[in-house]
């Protein structure tokens, strides 16, 4: 699951020449404590609860205060555990997105990426996540695994979601237990499925555990 997908388009994004008190508003409104800041298409920072309660005149735009955050966002393209990462390491309950030309594409909040560990959570481990994504008509799970299975491999666990991108496709997450998905690959795309994510976990400890004890940190649990 990759951050695109991910993104809440429920909450905008505000502008450089909405006040403090819309800013807060849409805070309270979005239960959030923190919301991005866009100039014609360009991520320009986080407003936070935090930096704009105490201000005396909640009148002035926020061109006029420094935002926060400016280097802290993720790729369209990223894994959802880089964006729970960010927002860990940097104790926010929003991501910016950004996409290959830098421009800002809506924002990740901390519920969305819990979701998405929910989802996931069948995945961990140490081994390799394949991502395909398919027209329905086309979904079959025993050829596929069949396919892999002929290759040596072990599907460990598998679902099927929308494709967000696409409402006539189908997205179907392997999580494999091999590192090297370099034959699966070449045998899936022979058959015409087509690759749209890989994630390998090369490393000897559970990298699935590491991110679960930080997002526990972060939840102070």
């Amino acid at each position: 699951m990759i951050a695109e997908e991910l993104i809440n388009q429920m909450i905008p994004p505000l502008k450089l020449y909405d006040t403090v008190d819309k800013a807060l508003r849409w805070m309270d409104e979005f239960r959030v404590n923190e919301l991005p800041v866009v100039s014609n298409r360009k991520y320009m920072g986080l407003a936070t609860e935090l930096s704009l309660i105490e201000l005396p005149d909640r009148a002035r735009t926020l061109k006029e205060l420094e935002l926060e955050y400016q280097e802290v966002h993720v790729q369209g393209h990223q894994h959802f555990y880089d964006v729970m990462e960010a927002a860990i390491k940097n104790k926010i309950q929003v991501v910016p997105v950004l996409d290959e030309e830098q421009d800002y594409i809506g924002i990740i909040t901390i519920n969305d990426t819990l979701a998405a560990f929910g989802q996931m959570s069948a995945l961990q481990g140490q081994g390799s996540i394949l991502v395909l994504s398919m027209p329905e008509r086309d979904y079959s799970l025993s050829q596929i695994s069949r396919l892999i299975e002929e290759e040596g491999v072990k599907i460990l666990s598998a679902y099927v979601s929308p494709d967000e991108m696409d409402p006539y496709q189908i997205k179907l997450t392997l999580k494999l237990n091999t590192t090297d998905l370099s034959r699966i690959i070449a045998t899936l795309e022979r058959f015409e499925y087509r690759i749209t994510a890989q994630f390998n976990d090369n490393t000897e400890h559970d990298v699935g555990r590491d991110r679960l004890d930080m997002l526990f940190k972060y939840l102070d649990i």
